[in-house]
């Protein structure tokens, strides 16, 4: 499936429905969906996006579903049957997230903690230190799992899995995304 930059504008401020399912216990939260993300509806769809072959690589899930082009309704049954589900910070889509404001990181605090109380997962990994710091008012909140749960569930601070991350490559994303994997009991 390929998008003008003009036909992905059109999803700018477009949202994107949280993949959640019964038995939740594992839920990554983005920063906000991008203009293909919306496009697709598929959360991390961009192409180079390393979110779905890092959790390849990490054994979370065992194939690597057709996010480019959107998932089909059997791939996000498989993901939300392993107990994985995903949100985003703000659901708000940009072509880059550094359009966001302050205000829309503080209300999506709010709306993760809310949703975190709803679905009650045991481990939360918000890929995105800068959204977590900027709308929890924890400037010096660092990496890994954090002191404090979140609304009862283990919370983890992890790296965006982004092209515009590069400093990050599917392999150290993978291992990093398979600690609170482990905590929530998907891998062993």
């Amino acid at each position: 499936m390929g998008f003008t930059r003009a036909h992905l504008m059109t999803y700018r401020d477009a949202s994107v429905p949280d993949l959640v399912g019964p038995g939740l216990r594992l839920l990554f939260v983005g920063i906000n969906p991008g203009l293909w993300t919306a496009a697709t509806q598929t959360h991390f769809a961009f192409p180079g996006n390393r979110f779905y072959p890092a959790l390849v690589a990490a054994g979370i899930l065992d194939e690597l579903p057709d996010f480019a082009n959107g998932m089909t309704d059997a791939d996000r049954a498989a993901f939300t049957a392993r107990g994985l589900g995903v949100s985003n910070f703000v659901n708000r889509a940009t072509a880059r997230a550094d359009e966001l404001s302050r205000e829309e990181f503080r209300a999506g605090a709010e709306r993760l903690r809310e949703n975190v109380r709803a679905w009650k997962p045991r481990v939360v990994a918000v890929l995105g230190l800068g959204a977590y710091r900027e709308g929890f008012g924890q400037p010096k909140a660092a990496r890994g799992r954090q002191p404090e749960p979140l609304e009862g569930a283990e919370l983890w601070l992890l790296p965006n899995p982004s092209p515009l991350n590069g400093h990050e490559s599917v392999a150290s994303l993978a291992a990093a995304y398979a600690e609170p994997a482990r905590a929530a009991g998907i891998i062993p």
